[in-house]
């Protein structure tokens, strides 16, 4: 089954590393125009330029938590085509905090997780949504977690909560969009050291735990930011046009 993205217009925010970058890359290996954007903007900029495939990842700065800045990296990509065809929301993490006593945990650093991993899909999708309607169709797809389906393995209260209401969002702007022909969905990772947060998260478990993790996995082995990426341009691609309102697990296990 082929899917290709030629000289469609791609927003992939969050797109500096891991799981983000996976993405770009992939979308634009088929074909895709994708401005990948991100907060930290030097390291999108090193992926930026053609892909074998076809398609060319140019590098955006941006701000989720800022409207002007969604705005602004919107109102450019959609220069060429007059709107977005496929949103993918990466955005997200933990921000260099660590798990904390609930008492301990400032109402500041509680928000500012929530304002990065659920209100900044909020403001992203709400940019993208009328140019979507107008062209009465749309792919989104949001990055959401296993924690947005269980507890979370980080311990921090503010990740939990935040995925969790993002899986909300998925599914109430599903209900909203559909009728424009706009699919919304997520896809649900597995724990994958992706990043300096989640490398920091993964050495402070010790070393047996390490070494037996991937036996805990169905698959027994490890998830690679390709394995969701994959999962994310099907969400994205017209071969899931019925498909809305969905969150896909992807852990490599049966979702317990």
């Amino acid at each position: 089954m082929q899917i290709r993205f030629d000289q469609q217009t791609i927003i992939v925010a969050g797109a500096a590393r891991g799981i983000g970058r996976a993405i770009a890359r992939a979308f634009a290996a088929e074909g895709g125009q994708v401005f990948a954007c991100d907060r930290l903007l030097k390291e999108v900029e090193a992926i930026a330029g053609s892909v074998d495939g076809g398609g060319c990842i140019h590098a955006r700065a941006v701000d989720v938590t800022d409207p002007e800045s969604i705005a602004k990296v919107v109102a450019e990509a959609a220069l060429g085509r007059g709107h977005i065809e496929v949103l993918a929301y990466v955005a997200g993490g933990v921000l260099g905090q660590t798990p904390k006593p609930l008492e301990q945990v400032s109402p500041e650093d509680f928000a500012a997780i929530v304002d990065v991993n659920l209100k900044g899909c909020f403001l992203f999708v709400r940019s993208v949504a009328p140019g979507m309607k107008k062209a009465r169709g749309g792919r989104i797809v949001t990055i959401s977690s296993r924690a947005g389906l269980a507890t979370s393995l980080t311990g921090i209260q503010a990740y939990a909560s935040a995925k969790h209401g993002q899986v909300g969002l998925v599914k109430q702007l599903a209900q909203e969009l559909g009728p424009f022909g706009i699919t919304v969905n997520s896809v649900a990772p597995g724990f994958m050291a992706t990043s300096p947060d989640y490398e920091r998260q993964w050495n402070s478990y010790s070393e047996e735990f390490r070494r037996s993790f991937a036996d805990r996995i169905a698959m027994r082995r490890m998830g690679r930011p390709e394995d969701i990426a994959d999962a994310v341009l099907f969400l994205a691609s017209d071969r899931a046009s019925w498909i809305t309102g969905q969150i896909l697990p992807v852990t490599g296990s049966p979702l317990a």
